[in-house]
């Protein structure tokens, strides 16, 4: 099993390739890419048994999505696949955190739960200031400065 890693000139960041598909490195994923592995590992831990095209259902996101991430956990050593067969005697796949997904889910929730409380904070300001913009144009409005000169 080999990986190789492909350094992108303008993002300064690799792609690792491995079976010839492409997968981004852990360091590559964007706020929103965290915030979807964060999705998917929560459901994962609240019921293994989700198939790809259940986990895109109840997460709303693409089927492909889905599966690219799923397989850069599995890459990752975040999660591991055991094969059970199901009540429709078929073959599925059950997806069970790993201890280092478990750290990665601890760690992702952190990570997401500071970015959202920076967010707000920044939304708390931005909310101060239109309300003083408000009230500086209600005084205004209830205070007209006369602009006739020969008064």
């Amino acid at each position: 099993m080999t990986f190789y890693h492909r350094w992108s000139r303008n993002r300064q960041c690799s792609r690792v390739e491995h079976e010839g598909e492409s997968y981004l490195s852990d360091t590559e994923l964007s706020q929103r890419d965290n915030e979807a592995v964060l999705k998917i590992l929560k459901a994962i831990k609240d019921d293994p048994a989700l198939t790809q095209r259940e986990l895109s259902s109840h997460l709303s996101m693409s089927l492909g999505k889905v599966n690219y991430l799923i397989k850069s956990l599995i890459r990752r050593g975040l999660v591991k696949v055991d094969n059970f067969k199901s009540s429709s005697n078929k073959i599925s796949y059950l997806y069970k955190l790993t201890p280092s997904g478990i750290e990665e889910k601890a760690r992702t929730t952190f990570l997401f739960l500071k970015r959202k409380l920076e967010e707000y904070e920044r939304l708390e300001m931005e909310i101060g200031e239109l309300r003083r913009e408000i009230s500086t144009i209600e005084v205004q409005k209830e205070n007209p400065v006369s602009t006739d000169i020969r008064q």
